[in-house]
């Protein structure tokens, strides 16, 4: 598993102990984890994003913190904001955390899950153009969120 996994991962941990809200201090995290400083900032602003339904406040100083909170709203709101969000590419890379996200807020069932991993991969894709791929992948994740919130 890479570090940036790790770290994401110890973070919604954290969340999911103290329901849905926690504060972090970057240097004590990266010591704890055992990573530089700046790859906590990388896995904040990537995956814990508006788009992604989280709030993150920082208050920088001697007393500094990073305070994450995840957006309480219903599924299908949250699947709506994940639509709109999407925008007109969307790489493989960053369709399968907002996958893994979808899933561990249980906005999506492990069956829909997979076979909405399986209709965006770089395999189902292989006959699109390189440089279209990204564009066919943002379109196809909108529709099948669509069509699941109706």
């Amino acid at each position: 598993m890479r570090m940036s996994d790790l770290v994401a991962q110890y973070i919604t941990e954290m969340l999911d102990r103290q329901d849905g809200s926690a504060e972090i201090q970057r240097n004590e995290l990266a010591g704890t984890l055992g990573c530089v400083p700046s790859q906590i900032n990388y896995v904040i602003t990537s995956r814990f994003t508006p788009e992604q339904g989280y709030i993150v406040e920082s208050r920088r100083g001697g007393g500094g913190y990073i305070r994450i909170s995840r957006v309480k709203m219903d599924g299908g709101t949250a699947l709506m904001h994940i639509v709109n969000s999407v925008g007109d590419s969307l790489d493989k890379a960053t369709a399968e955390v907002m996958i893994n996200n979808m899933l561990h807020r249980q906005l999506l069932s492990l069956e829909a899950a997979k076979i909405i991993a399986a209709a965006l991969s770089d395999r189902t894709l292989r006959r699109v153009e390189q440089e279209k791929r990204d564009s066919v992948r943002a379109d196809l994740l909108k529709n099948m969120l669509i069509t699941i919130i109706s």
